[in-house]
């Protein structure tokens, strides 16, 4: 399956994009979208290893189940003053 993720600010950087396109086994959850992206050689071995994230639209947990077509976006703290 595959899965639209969006990387926002910081995430975006790390990236070197602002979506990837990534395929997954089916079942896959958030939690394995993350250590697939955080593997060796990905380029984003820096992302946070429990990130905020929202699937389509909704704040969600890392075992949230993926389903192809699916997007997840990456949500960089924000640091204020």
């Amino acid at each position: 399956m595959i899965v639209r993720s969006l990387f926002f600010a910081s995430y975006r950087d790390l990236a070197g994009a602002g979506e990837l396109a990534v395929e997954l086994p089916p079942g896959a959850s958030v939690r394995e979208l993350v250590a697939h992206l955080r593997r060796p050689g990905a380029g984003l071995e820096r992302l946070p290893e429990e990130p905020a994230v929202a699937v389509n639209m909704t704040y969600s947990p890392l075992d949230t189940p993926l389903g192809d077509g699916d997007e997840v976006a990456f949500i960089p703290p924000v640091a204020g003053g």
